[in-house]
């Protein structure tokens, strides 16, 4: 079977087993001032339960929604939580040891342009643990199980072009502007209009072999 459809076939339990790491350290996170102990767990959208889909809305309408009002198709919650139910969506969270959902990271294994890739779709952190370094291990995570499904080219993602900290955070990792990211476009009078998001992504095996 294809690796990307038999990573999207896989039981939860199944997908955790072949995918993470081995060892149980990627199931917890230590706040490196306060000490404090966070649960990490993986979630498919199926899977999610209700509070924790209606928690990682909220904690996306809280850091971006105003983002998305800024950007040329705005904030459209409908679109945004069809979009959060997609099959093959799956979820790394991040809760309190109260079972505070404080951070999440959704992403699809998936084809993009003819590639086999792990697609980000969204990286979220409360306010408190921004700047702390979860972000990073979040998406060291992602790197892990991109490199487990076999023959995955890259890892993807879209950022908004005004989110200059966050594009600097993914460019820090390896990202740079996908060969597929939107171009300017020039209209007849000559004015140049510049695309509102730009495809970040991180090359993971030689792409002329898919060609």
């Amino acid at each position: 079977m294809d690796p990307i459809d038999l990573a999207n076939s896989k039981t939860l339990t199944a997908f955790i087993e072949d995918y993470l790491p081995s060892s149980k350290e990627w199931n917890t996170w230590v706040h490196p001032t306060t000490k404090d102990q966070y649960a990490v767990t993986l979630q498919t959208s199926k899977s999610l339960s209700a509070a924790d889909f209606d928690a990682c809305f909220r904690l996306i309408a809280l850091t971006s929604s105003d983002t998305y009002k800024a950007s040329k198709d705005g904030w459209k919650p409908r679109s945004k939580k069809k979009e959060m139910k997609l099959l093959d969506i799956k979820y790394i969270l991040v809760k309190t040891g109260q079972g505070f959902l404080e951070g999440f990271l959704s992403f699809m294994p998936t084809y993009e342009d003819g590639y086999p890739v792990i697609y980000c779709y969204e990286v979220h952190l409360s306010p408190e643990l921004q700047g702390t370094g979860l972000g990073t291990v979040l998406m060291q995570i992602l790197g892990d199980i991109a490199t487990k499904i076999p023959n995955t080219a890259k890892l993807m993602l879209t950022c908004f072009t005004s989110n200059q900290k966050a594009i600097k955070f993914y460019e820090r990792l390896g990202y740079s502007k996908d060969d597929f990211s939107p171009a300017p476009k020039l209209l007849r009078n000559g004015t140049k209009i510049e695309p509102d998001y730009v495809i970040l992504s991180k090359v993971l095996l030689d792409l002329s072999s898919y060609i």
